[in-house]
Order: structure tokens, then C-alpha cells, then sequence
């Protein structure tokens, strides 16, 4: 396991709320005193808010949460949960006539898991937010990692548990990176530098990794259902980066999902990765950016390290 956790940044707080007898759940990444944010999408099947809004070109800067859900597109109406907390507290953008709360939201499929009735709404999305802290973060099959797999070239019989996972880099002169991640991939987890498989597709039959890369070059014709994986996940960092400094940090931190994803940003995933600036310490983005990446892959490794075996209840 990996050392650091998200919340580490200033600023930053996460709460998880799920239905364990389900297997899905939500988790929050607060900014309660708004952030730079930026997003870079690189599956080809999000589902996903507020991505629009986060391009440079456009008015609002700062957010004030990231949700990250499962319950696929369904999931995301845990994000007016995490509005209705916030607005309480009297955090939003302020338009004159309301404060608004900026809530950018990703999900996974994990429909085909757990209960695929049930899903994370408004309600979960606000118990969430009420268990956020910038304390220990649960990691492995919790919140928005509860219902999370992996390996799935051969169907769900042959895939393995993931999880949520957190890490972060610490830096001179005070400034701390972290990330978040919900691995719930089409491809497997593999050990970075090593490429050792430690999670992912196994043989149904005999329990071993079958590598889903190497079927793949075989000219193995997947059938499985499309958009049932997809990675999401935040990186933050208490350096003062600007909008597109922020969109640029999340598109290098893709790079750690691809030191730790075989293969990754298929169609069959949705992959997305938020940023989040919360401090004014003057920094290189390049630096941001290739810590994101090691903060992001150590993540993945958590996540997978911290999740329950795929025979839970």
C-alpha cells in the first residue's frame, strides 16, 4: 500500500456513502471554499456533468464538489444531493438571485454487479457529504468503489472486486498533490514497472489471469457489453494553477491510469479524471502534472490492494 491520501491537500475533503446489499455507492471530493477545476475525458463511454463547463473558454472557474457515483448514468442525480448540501451551507456560485453549487460528476457501470434497481441518488449524494472529512479516507469497496470490477473480457464470471483508492505526492515548499480513483476498468491492474497483473480477467475454469492485452492481440473479438467498466477519478493540488493549467494536470494524470491499466481508454470505458487547485503556492505545471500521474497510478494500486475479494457477500 501506498502512503498519503487526497484530503493531505488543503482544502480538500471526501465522504462515501453506499448500499453495501446492493453494491454501489457515491463518493464526494469537497472544496467547501471553491477550487480551480479542469477535466479531461479519454473513454469513449462517459457518463459524466459539468464537463462543459470546465473548458477553458468558459465562464466559471471554480468548483465546489466532484461527485463520483456508481449506478451508471443513472447515478448522477446524486449530484443534487451534493447541491442541496451545499446550497445549505451557503456555498455556490453567486448569480445575485442564488447561489449556485458547482458539482462536476462522473460515474461507472456497476449495474451488472450488485441490485441493478438501485441506484446512488439525491439522498445518498447528500449522506455523503455529510460524512465528508478531511481525516482517513476508507479505501477498497466503499462509496463510489463499492460495486467496482475489473477484468472483464470474458463477462463478470471471469472479472475481479475493485475499489476506491487514494494516494499523494508531497513536494517542496508545501505543496501536496494527491488523487482519488475509482477503478472499475475493462482492462487488468498491473504493478507499474513491472507490469505484473494483480488484478483482472481469470479464467472462469482454472482462476488464472488470462491478460487481457494478449487475448486481445490474438484477435480475440470481445462481446462484452459495452460501457460496463469505466475509471473515474480527481486529482487535487494546493498549487495555484489556472483553468487550462488545471485541464492540463488532468490530462497528464491520465498517464497514471495508463501506467496501471492494460489496456486503458477503450470503447468500452468511459475514463475521466477532474482537477482540483485549492491554494495560491506558485509552481511548474509540468511538475503538477508528472506528480499527478504518480499519485494517480499508486491510487489504482490501492484501490485494487484495498478491495474485497470478488466472492464478498
Amino acid at each position: 500500500m501506498y502512503e498519503g491520501k487526497i484530503t493531505d491537500v488543503p482544502g480538500i475533503e471526501v465522504g462515501h456513502a453506499q448500499d453495501f446489499t446492493a453494491k454501489t455507492g457515491c463518493t464526494v471530493i469537497l472544496a467547501r471554499k471553491s477550487a480551480v477545476g479542469g477535466v479531461d475525458v479519454r473513454g469513449s463511454a462517459p457518463g459524466t456533468r459539468e464537463t462543459d463547463l470546465l473548458r477553458p473558454m468558459n465562464l466559471v472557474e471554480r468548483i465546489h464538489a466532484v461527485a463520483l457515483c456508481g449506478g451508471s448514468a443513472f447515478g448522477l442525480s446524486a449530484a443534487c444531493g451534493v447541491m442541496k448540501y451545499l446550497e445549505e451551507q451557503g456555498i455556490g456560485f453567486d448569480t445575485g438571485v442564488a447561489k449556485v453549487p458547482i458539482v462536476a460528476a462522473a460515474v461507472i457501470f456497476d449495474l451488472a454487479y450488485g441490485n441493478s434497481r438501485i441506484r446512488p441518488d439525491e439522498k445518498m449524494g447528500y449522506e455523503a457529504c455529510i460524512n465528508a472529512n478531511s481525516g482517513i479516507i476508507a479505501q477498497g469497496s466503499v462509496g463510489a468503489g463499492t460495486g467496482a470490477t475489473v477484468g472483464k473480457i470474458l463477462g463478470m464470471r471471469g472479472c475481479m472486486k475493485a475499489g476506491v483508492g487514494t494516494s499523494s505526492i508531497k513536494l517542496p515548499g508545501g505543496i501536496v498533490v494527491g488523487a482519488l480513483v475509482v477503478v472499475n476498468a475493462f482492462g487488468d491492474v498491473v504493478e507499474p514497472g513491472t507490469g505484473k497483473i494483480i488484478a483482472g480477467a481469470r479464467n472462469p475454469e482454472t482462476g488464472e489471469f488470462v491478460d487481457t492485452k494478449r487475448v486481445l492481440l490474438q484477435g480475440y473479438t470481445t462481446k462484452a457489453p459495452i460501457g460496463n467498466n469505466t475509471t473515474i477519478g480527481v486529482v487535487a493540488t494546493n498549487a495555484c494553477l489556472s483553468k487550462e493549467q488545471a485541464n492540463k494536470v488532468a490530462s497528464l494524470a491520465h498517464n497514471g491510469l495508463a501506467l496501471t491499466i492494460s489496456p486503458v481508454h477503450t470503447m468500452f470505458d468511459g475514463d475521466t479524471i477532474f482537477a482540483m487547485s485549492t491554494g495560491d503556492i506558485k509552481s511548474d505545471v509540468n511538475v503538477i502534472g508528472v506528480a499527478a500521474v504518480e499519485a494517480v497510478s499508486r491510487a489504482v494500486v490501492n484501490a485494487i490492494m484495498s478491495a474485497q475479494k470478488f466472492q464478498d457477500t
